[in-house]
């Protein structure tokens, strides 16, 4: 920082009484309010304590694109604000002073989730980042916010009971309060979603399975609610597009609920319409994994894959790379070996709903229908229940 010694320093110069120079240095001391400028391009009359009148900065030195880039943000920071304030409420909006968020659950890459209570329900929290402070690209931003739009316009006309309960949700949440330990800072304008708070998700329950397995009944009871759950988002033209084990939920009584429409939408008249790989490595459709146009069977086939993960308790394909996962499962039919143990029945219906020809697969009404007709009350899981051990169904056969 440069300093000057002036016998006046405690007066207050009138910047026509200055050099030209140092007149026009004074008088554009004023932009330091719009943005921050670095001590190197301060020039500071006394050499004791200062008030900021007495600053001033040298002209040559003043970052006219960084001031420009700072002004643009204020603005467009006030300029939302006061759109916010002047925007008619939606239906599905929430009363943010109901809202206390408690603890972090989980964090991804946009979006982070946590547990809170609203209007003394217990509730989850799923905090989306706009992108709005510098941290993403515009056509970021733009499609972060096509997401919460489009997640709340989808979930909050669901009613089913294997389906989420839908609370409401928010847009430019500034006032929001996050609790200190889990997030630094928040965003400037920031959205929420609001759920029912769901203890635990299907992913965690097999996956705390893996060993004993699973009894028929509670098999085909998961496998009911999936189904049904996703014929009711089917019989609204919904298609899930990212069926998997992470995104069903369980309450505590071990009741499936369907969660996580961040890239459902409401199908579309023409298939040609609905492209890209949208989904999850595994049970992905080959006709999602090849770009082609896919309709409500691709939630199928995903059907298909879950319905062998909760009969197993396992993982399909994990040994595998994406590459050769897209590859063989669109070139070579590849699909999750099924356990020489698994009754026809239900080998039947994984196999009809991940059928390589979408024409071929049934739909969800038909998949409900299957699994009604199932008797489970004879056993018929990997293990019988109430019994100890694993299922050897995929050890190498022994002897000659």
């Amino acid at each position: 920082m440069d300093v000057k010694t002036d016998e006046n320093a405690g007066e207050n110069p009138n910047p026509e009484n200055l050099g030209s120079e140092e007149g026009m240095l004074r008088s554009n001391s004023r932009l330091k309010s719009i943005g921050s400028l670095s001590g190197k391009n301060m020039l500071v009359k006394g050499t004791g304590s200062f008030s900021s009148k007495d600053m001033f900065f040298r002209a040559d030195q003043i970052d006219l694109k960084s001031l420009d880039v700072q002004l643009e943000k204020h603005l467009s920071r006030v300029w939302s604000r006061n759109m916010e304030a002047n925007r008619p409420k939606e239906e599905w909006e929430i009363d943010l002073a109901k809202l206390d968020l408690r603890y972090l659950v989980a964090r991804g890459t946009y979006g982070t989730v946590y547990r809170a209570t609203y209007d003394s329900q217990d509730v989850a929290v799923k905090l989306l980042d706009w992108g709005e402070d510098g941290m993403s690209t515009t056509a970021e931003t733009a499609a972060l916010r096509a997401s919460f739009q489009q997640e709340v316009a989808v979930w909050h006309k669901l009613d089913h009971p294997n389906v989420t309960k839908f609370v409401g949700a928010s847009m430019g949440t500034s006032n929001l309060k996050v609790p200190s330990e889990s997030l630094t800072s928040l965003p400037s304008r920031a959205c929420c979603v609001v759920v029912e708070y769901l203890p635990g998700t299907l992913k965690k329950f097999l996956y705390s399975n893996r060993k004993k397995k699973l009894a028929l009944k509670i098999v085909i009871q998961l496998a009911l609610d999936l189904s049904r759950g996703l014929s009711y988002l089917h019989s609204q033209n919904i298609v899930h597009r990212d069926v998997k084990a992470e995104n069903m939920l369980l309450d505590a009584h071990r009741n499936l609920k369907i969660a996580d429409f961040g890239v459902a939408r409401v199908e579309a008249q023409n298939p040609q319409d609905m492209t890209g790989e949208t989904g999850t490595l595994g049970y992905m459709a080959p006709e999602v994994l090849d770009g082609k146009p896919y309709n409500r069977k691709c939630d199928v086939y995903s059907f298909g894959v879950c319905l062998w993960e909760i009969y197993c308790c396992d993982l399909p394909y994990p040994d595998l790379s994406f590459a050769e996962v897209s590859s063989a499962v669109v070139r070579q039919n590849l699909r999750p070996d099924i356990p020489r143990c698994c009754p026809s029945s239900v080998a039947n219906i994984m196999k009809k709903c991940w059928d390589a020809n979408p024409e071929k697969r049934p739909n969800m009404n038909e998949v409900v229908s299957l699994l009604e007709a199932i008797d489970a009350s004879k056993g018929g899981g990997m293990i019988p229940e109430g019994q100890g051990g694993g299922c050897f169904c995929f050890a190498p056969a022994r002897g000659p």
